[in-house]
Order: C-alpha cells, then structure tokens, then sequence
C-alpha cells in the first residue's frame, strides 16, 4: 500500500516553489524531468533561475500538485493563494514548514505534507536518499 507521500508523485503537473535557499529542491526538479513531468517552477529570489517563473499567478491552471521549499516568505501564505486556485495538494519541504502552515493542515479541503525532503521519496536506491529511505522507514518515519 502506498503511502502518502507516495501517492503525491503519481501525478502529471507540478509547480515548486523555490527562493534559492533549498539546494534539494533542484534534486526534486531534475527527478521529476526524468519521470516526464510537468513541471513548472516559480523561483521568488532576487536572481531567478533563467526560463523560471516570477509569480505565483504566472501558473496554468492545469497544476495539480505543489512543492514548496521557501525560507523568505511564508510559505502558508502561497498555499492560501494556490488555494484559492483550487490546488489542494502540497509538499512543504522540510524545514521550511512554519506554524502558519502547521494551521492549514487542519484545513479538510486541504491535503498539506510536511516534514519530509522530496527526495527521500524520488531519489535512487543507491544514494544518500536511499539511505535516508532506508533509515526512516527501519525508525517508522517514512
């Protein structure tokens, strides 16, 4: 039986939200590349990566699923308006989730994970991130 976590990757289109400070978010993006999804990203750093989006409303419709790996800005207030968009399904990177967000996880409408690097979920068996796997599920964490 899949978990969670799991299941969020089985879908199509992506956005990820980065501000620079989250090197892992990168991993995530390329992961995704080569499971062919869609995947748009918006970079809110004062320097975005070239070919990023600037704005969280320069995102299509057709998104279904968010990762969010900000420090900057709170990232509660990005799922509030992605929302109104009528996204419900988000990834707060570890480390990066914040009171406000611990709030919207009681939302029923919303489907919030938090507390996990995407990359203990996308990475290869044979990396850090499979250790990491390996660690977390052996301490009931995965």
């Amino acid at each position: 039986m899949a978990t969670k976590q799991e299941e969020f990757w089985k879908r199509d289109n992506f956005a990820v939200i980065t501000d620079g400070t989250k090197p892992a978010l990168k991993w995530a993006i390329d992961e995704l590349r080569k499971r062919d999804k869609n995947i748009y990203v918006v970079d809110l750093s004062e320097k975005p990566a070239s070919g990023s989006l600037t704005s969280i409303s320069d995102l299509p419709d057709k998104v279904e699923n968010v990762i969010i790996g900000i420090t900057t800005t709170e990232p509660a207030r990005i799922i509030e308006e992605l929302a109104a968009k009528g996204i419900t399904d988000f990834w707060v990177h570890w480390k990066t989730d914040t009171c406000d967000v611990e709030h919207l996880t009681y939302d029923p409408e919303l489907d919030i994970i938090t507390g996990r690097c995407p990359m203990m979920y996308l990475g290869k068996s044979m990396s850090i991130h499979g250790f990491h796997r390996i660690i977390a599920r052996s301490l009931g964490k995965y």
